[in-house]
């Protein structure tokens, strides 16, 4: 919940300023704001064809009815909207999204031929105890109950990290490899090999140009779930500069 539309376009600019073309080859940049801003860079986005794709940060599973405050993947899709972020630790903690809302809700992104980036990660208490491959697994699993192989190939997971975001404790690049290794693994048991390979996985947890290249050098990060650094443009930039 930051930037204005104003500020939002202020801060695609500044990242425009900072990437050549050779970089937006080299990976998919996708930006996230908030709703109020999405139809501010749509026009942006296609007016001066800067090769950036939008996202967005939330949805609802339903197509349309009398949910007050809530906004359908049909509605983004409209904005072409391409990526949509499903269960954020946020969403899950904060408005108590739960994992069968998780399901619905990635169904209708992918029904509606948008990517969702489908977000998983254990709380410090669950990381003491140990259980916490267990857990990410079970989240990976319910988000994924019923979704036809065809369609989840198109999927992203992002590991979060709960416990090192804003705990003092620091996810290093090695820990990002554990658990994004185990989400591919269970992508295999619940699919097949093929799918396991082609499923993006990504990583977010206090991501900055100093560890960006380090994270993704690692053989299951395939990119990274950017927080406070995105909201400057000039760090976004070199962010994306960073990745190898």
């Amino acid at each position: 919940m930051n930037h204005s539309h104003y500020e939002a376009v202020q801060t695609v600019q500044q990242l425009k300023a900072t990437l050549i073309e050779a970089d937006l080859t080299r990976v998919d940049v996708v930006v996230h704001p908030p709703f109020t801003s999405l139809r501010s860079l749509q026009t942006i986005f296609e007016a001066e064809k800067l090769g950036i794709f939008l996202g967005a940060q939330h949805c609802y599973f339903e197509k349309s009815g009398a949910y007050t405050g809530e906004i359908s993947p049909e509605m983004l899709a409209k904005l072409h909207v391409s990526y949509v972020i499903v269960g954020h630790s946020e969403r899950r903690t904060i408005f108590n999204q739960t994992d069968e809302i998780v399901n619905k809700t990635t169904k209708a992104i992918l029904n509606s031929s948008m990517y969702p980036v489908v977000c998983v990660g254990e709380s410090l208490e669950i990381r003491q105890a140990g259980t916490q491959e267990s857990f990410v697994e079970s989240q990976v699993e319910a988000a994924f109950s019923g979704v036809k192989t065809e369609l989840i190939k198109r999927a992203i997971v992002a590991y979060e990290p709960i416990w090192a975001i804003g705990t003092g404790n620091t996810a290093t690049s090695e820990d990002a490899q554990l658990m994004c290794k185990t989400i591919r693994s269970k992508v295999r048991d619940l699919y097949d090999d093929d799918t396991s390979d082609l499923i993006r996985i990504v990583y977010g947890g206090s991501v900055n140009q100093d560890n960006a290249g380090l994270l993704c050098a690692e053989t299951d990060i395939d990119g990274l779930l950017v927080g406070g650094a995105s909201l400057d443009g000039v760090k976004f930039g070199n962010v994306v500069k960073a990745v190898i």
